[in-house]
């Protein structure tokens, strides 16, 4: 199916997180010498206007960029997007937002290579026409690339991983993002991503889902948890309270497989901001997962609104409440199995990470914000548990599409 155009969606809430993590990605690639490949399997147009007729339809990025746009006092990990942003907008009138190609022509080196996958025959052409643009201004400014620097191809992303890893140079940044109009998508991802790894197992692989609640999209994580990365983080972004017939994007998540040990930390300072300046209600809120390839999710850490399965031969991550906005309180739940074991040593206080930086020394066992909570028995994981807080569906071209996309 290609009736699916992001032009409707650009700048949505969604992009932002989207978009935001790409580019603390690419930064973090950036910070070696050598030359690296990023792949965009599912690459849009690669600009988006946001006056036009499919973005004023919907007026997505008003959920998105827009609410951010004149913020000010924004984390520091935020300004770098923020700048790319507006650096595409020097009236300083929101008029362009960038897709993920956009992102990557300039976040990444001359010496970089972009490989830029769509299959939409009217994105494509406007994507081959905005990659000339750009190229043709770097001239100007006599910036030129040895060789083809980015290369635009029509033809099917999930396949293009495979003649394309591992790179000559041995690093790769790849962003796949499909749009998720058939749920077969879901499992294409999973297979796609299960045989790069097998290619190259080092590369930095990104995924972009949408948080729904169709069968599909709520296993989806826990697939990708199963896939023989050596780490992975899962971040998730919601917005508001979903209505009960289930319609519309309000949430979002980042999937990264081997990612930068300076992701999580980073998050965890931003995502408080994000659901401040971009939460409508009392549901909007944030998680992040991290874990490893050995365990399945050795390490967990979860933010999120109650206790979750183990994944695999996964340890029970620390369920953690907290369904406003940013309401923080949370401390490791008793499995069922183990009520009646005798309790083992005290363990030390844990520690409680709050949105403002603050953290307070908390007793395992202890009572907040009026519930009890039993502290997780000493054998199943001694560790500290940290803690954090917490697209709308608009038209598809010739019609409303239930749930968002994907796309850039």
């Amino acid at each position: 199916m290609l009736s699916y155009r992001h032009a409707f969606h650009a700048g949505n809430h969604a992009d932002v997180l989207k978009h935001f993590v790409q580019v603390q990605l690419h930064l973090y690639m950036n910070q070696k010498d050598v030359a690296y490949t990023y792949i965009d399997t599912h690459s849009g147009a690669g600009v988006y206007a946001l006056d036009s007729f499919q973005a004023t339809k919907t007026s997505e990025y008003d959920t998105g960029i827009g609410p951010l746009w004149n913020a000010t006092e924004v984390p520091e990990a935020l300004k770098p997007y923020l700048d790319l942003v507006k650096s595409m907008n020097p009236s300083g009138k929101l008029r362009y937002y960038p897709g993920s190609p956009y992102v990557a022509d300039q976040m990444s080196r001359l010496e970089d290579r972009l490989r830029l996958f769509e299959l939409h025959p009217a994105d494509v052409k406007i994507l081959n026409d905005n990659v000339r643009k750009a190229e043709a201004h770097r001239a100007e400014q006599g910036e030129r690339a040895r060789g083809k620097r980015v290369i635009v191809e029509h033809g099917d992303g999930f396949q293009s991983l495979k003649k394309l890893l591992p790179p000559p140079s041995r690093r790769a940044l790849v962003l796949v993002d499909p749009p998720y109009e058939v749920k077969d998508d879901y499992q294409k991802v999973r297979d796609a991503l299960n045989e790069a790894l097998g290619r190259f197992p080092s590369g930095m692989y990104a995924v972009w889902y949408p948080v729904l609640q169709r069968m599909e999209s709520r296993q989806f994580p826990d697939k990708l948890k199963r896939l023989p990365a050596k780490e992975w983080l899962n971040v998730t972004l919601t917005v508001s309270t979903p209505g009960p017939d289930g319609i519309g994007l309000h949430s979002s998540g980042m999937f990264i497989l081997n990612p930068p040990y300076t992701l999580e930390p980073m998050l965890r300072e931003t995502m408080p901001y994000l659901v401040q300046v971009l939460g409508k209600d009392s549901g909007a809120r944030f998680t992040i997962e991290t874990g490893t390839q050995i365990t399945g999710a050795a390490g967990l850490r979860e933010t999120g609104a109650g206790p979750r399965a183990p994944v695999g031969n996964a340890r029970r991550a620390s369920p953690l409440s907290g369904k406003g906005s940013l309401r923080l309180p949370g401390q490791s739940m008793v499995r069922e199995e183990d009520k009646e074991k005798p309790a083992a040593a005290p363990a030390k206080p844990r520690r409680a990470w709050h949105p403002d930086g603050s953290a307070g020394a908390k007793p395992q066992g202890g009572a907040q914000d009026g519930g009890a909570r039993s502290a997780r028995p000493a054998a199943a994981d001694s560790r500290p548990a940290r803690t954090g807080s917490p697209r709308p569906a608009g038209p598809r071209q010739g019609g409303p599409r239930s749930g968002g996309g994907g796309k850039r």
